[in-house]
């Protein structure tokens, strides 16, 4: 089975491209620290965050989020 990661590396490539930091990025979509961190992190956020994220950015979901397959889960012998 394999399993599916989260990226945040296109909102990070987006926020270069358009010139704004994370702290920017906080304050324009009006997100908390601890959201921005989690996503630092590349751990799940809300569907409602990512939507602000798009809608304070003026871009598109893909500039923002991948998903992208992790490492395929190791075989279990019982």
């Amino acid at each position: 089975m394999v399993w599916l990661a989260i990226s945040f590396k296109p909102l990070w490539v987006t926020l270069a491209h358009k010139g704004l930091t994370k702290k920017d990025l906080m304050e324009k979509c009006k997100i908390y620290p601890s959201t921005v961190s989690r996503m630092t992190h590349n751990q799940s956020v809300s569907l409602r965050v990512i939507e602000r994220i798009c809608t304070g950015l003026n871009c598109r979901i893909e500039h923002v989020v991948e998903i992208t397959p992790d490492q395929p889960e190791e075989k279990q012998y019982t």
